[in-house]
């Protein structure tokens, strides 16, 4: 049993914390409002203290509800927030899409990807100097010319692909694309073993699809590489095999957090990814 301390001095039961050396345009939902969190940075500049805005972006397969149980804690203990919704398209045009959130909201901020979500974190935050720490929840921390596939495949582990229920449609200039679901009788297993069977059941019919070619999309830019970078590693996942997740937290010398968790860490420990993300807040925001 590891004490960890965020806003409540919450006590997290099982779960092994090691240091190491070392988030579309126009749709967002809020927690709050945006002119909240616009209005949290001017208290800043008023001379009031404020606390960074949380930015947050869900992965594959899920949406921005995955959230509220660490929403909930951060905004208990003060903090502005807001759950981005991700086109789930492609990091390039994904990260574009957060730009758009990310110069929206004034001041400091602290950028919170899950899963796919890191690949999209690690791009739109580049050279954005208001981002002021990283934080990867059971993520990818691609490098550049990395793609998510590629980093699945580099350990074993997954049984993602047994899962999977791909859905071919026509665009509008006449070409395929696929996009991809966990099939809902899978869900619960492969996504969210440590939820109680009842919220996975609704998780499941809510998931939302990943463009296959988002999964294969290579990365150009990794924001980990000059922006502080903690991560969350979850040791019981079947999408990320661990062993890829530790390859990517020792590469980018990130804070490192191990927990017995599924890839749904944040539904399932929802405290301690919120505890992470304001240890990352307090030691980079004065």
């Amino acid at each position: 049993m590891v004490s960890i301390k965020g806003g409540h001095k919450r006590l997290i039961t099982g779960v092994i914390a090691t240091a190491t050396a070392g988030l579309a345009l126009g749709a967002f939902a809020l927690s709050g409002t945006a002119n909240g969190a616009t209005e949290s940075a001017e208290a800043a500049g008023a001379g009031k203290h404020a606390k960074p805005t949380v930015i947050l972006e869900h992965g594959a397969f899920a949406d921005g509800s995955s959230w509220n149980g660490v929403i909930a804690d951060l905004r208990a203990d003060g903090y502005p927030v807001v759950a981005a919704a991700n086109p789930l398209r492609g990091p390039a045009s994904d990260a574009a899409a957060l730009r758009t959130v990310l110069d929206h909201v004034k001041g400091p901020k602290i950028v919170v990807g899950h899963s796919y979500g890191g690949n999209v974190i690690s791009e739109a935050a580049t050279d954005d100097p208001e981002v002021k720490a990283l934080v990867y929840v059971a993520a990818f921390l691609p490098a550049p010319g990395e793609s998510a596939l590629e980093l699945t495949n580099k350990y074993p582990g997954s049984t993602l692909p047994g899962t999977l229920d791909p859905v071919t449609y026509q665009q509008a200039d006449g070409t395929t694309a696929t996009d991809l679901y966990i099939q809902q009788d899978k869900f619960h297993h492969q996504f969210a073993a440590d939820v109680p069977s009842g919220q996975a059941a609704l998780m499941a019919a809510e998931q939302r699809p990943i463009a296959q070619a988002a999964l294969e999309e290579k990365a150009t830019t990794a924001a980990w590489k000059t922006i502080p970078s903690w991560d969350i590693v979850t040791t019981e996942d079947l999408n990320i095999p661990p062993a890829v997740q530790r390859f990517m937290a020792k590469r980018a010398h990130t804070h490192t957090t191990e927990v017995a968790a599924s890839h749904s860490v944040a539904v399932s420990h929802p405290h301690l990814v919120a505890d992470v993300i304001e240890r990352a807040a307090r030691a980079t925001v004065r």
